[in-house]
């Protein structure tokens, strides 16, 4: 039975959160980075790409190539923060989740939470979720194995999403340029191309032994990349330390009658069905929420025992709401979560989850 496995990228993503927080930004080629004489771009929007600027370029090139770019600073914890988010969302589907970087990671959804059959399907999902409650964009990327959802993902950014089936996997690769596969740098392309290597038929085609002599044991994993083999699993890491749910509201609230109704009535029964589902429990309850602007605060309580009296959590946040003050903001999503587990589960399940630090 083949996997079923997904690549998620998200578009530029360090410009995008800061193009999204400040809309003057919007539209102008923005980097991230510093502007001064040993600076770095860490990231480029969009639309400085089209002048040329890409990450790990001198600022100083940058510049002469886009001379009206922006610099903004990094906002590593930001970005952390926006990155956990995103993969509460991953664990709406799956806990088989392989973080790559803070904007991209693997998830295996061979068998799924929400019993979707299509993998392509979850990721149509994600994508949307990561768009109304974040306001960001993704690309996606679905196939059988991990290289092939990697390069399926590449394919149509930004927005985009590619489905590589294994009946049709070859016909990709014969067409795949060698500079876009995965593992493939400058300077190991330069090299194929001096054996005559350009494209993925011509990789797949050129005999192992001669491709050993060349590239050693990394000549085996492009060997089987060309032939649509990928037998690496997606690799969990870290244990998790929380179960919690998110609402987006089609209309903003507006008072504090609302959100604790909202609260009450819709976000705590489902989380209490997600804690149960997981055999998880925990100490402290968190609210989140996100304002109409897209500023959002957290607020929260730690008791000294496990929390597992709901009249006791519908307490704590009508506590919690008081401290609320929406001045001239409407709400646009809630969160709740449980978090700081004493113990494992009774059935010593491990929850897994990144661990961002």
């Amino acid at each position: 039975m083949y996997r079923k496995i997904i690549h998620i990228d998200m578009d530029a993503f360090y410009a995008s959160v800061e193009q999204r927080d400040n809309p003057s930004l919007r539209g102008k080629p923005v980097a991230v980075g510093h502007s001064g004489k040993r600076g770095v771009v860490s990231a480029a929007s969009y639309e400085a790409r089209r002048f040329g600027v890409h990450s790990a370029m001198s600022s100083k090139m940058a510049k002469e190539r886009c001379p009206g770019l922006i610099f903004v600073p990094c906002r590593m914890d930001v970005y952390k923060e926006i990155s956990a988010e995103i993969h509460d969302i991953f664990h709406e589907y799956t806990d088989i989740i392989e973080p790559i970087s803070y904007d991209e990671a693997f998830l295996d959804v061979t068998e799924n939470k929400a019993g979707i059959e299509l993998a392509v399907d979850i990721a149509k999902e994600i994508k949307s979720k990561i768009k109304e409650r974040l306001n960001l964009v993704a690309s996606a990327g679905v196939s059988y194995n991990k290289f092939l959802a990697k390069v399926a993902s590449d394919y149509r950014k930004p927005n985009g999403l590619c489905t590589i089936h294994p009946d049709r996997a070859f016909k990709f690769i014969d067409k795949l340029k060698i500079e876009a596969f995965w593992g493939i740098g400058k300077v190991t392309a330069q090299r194929m191309h001096a054996l005559g290597i350009r494209n993925g038929k011509e990789l797949r085609d050129y005999p192992l032994e001669d491709l050993a002599a060349v590239f050693g044991r990394s000549a085996v994993l492009y060997h089987d990349f060309a032939h649509g083999i990928d037998n690496r699993k997606v690799e969990p890491v870290r244990i998790r330390k929380s179960v919690g749910c998110e609402y987006t509201f089609e209309e903003d609230l507006t008072s504090k009658e609302q959100i604790l109704e909202k609260l009450n009535e819709e976000l705590l029964p489902d989380l209490l069905k997600r804690l149960e589902k997981a055999c998880f429990e925990g100490r402290t309850l968190t609210i989140k929420i996100k304002y109409s602007d897209f500023t959002q605060r957290t607020i929260s309580k730690t008791a000294m025992h496990l929390l597992d009296d709901e009249n006791e959590m519908r307490r704590i946040i009508a506590t919690l709401i008081t401290n609320v003050r929406l001045k001239e903001k409407s709400v646009r999503l809630l969160g709740l979560t449980v978090s700081s587990p004493l113990r494992m589960s009774e059935h010593g399940q491990l929850y897994l989850d990144f661990e961002w630090e």
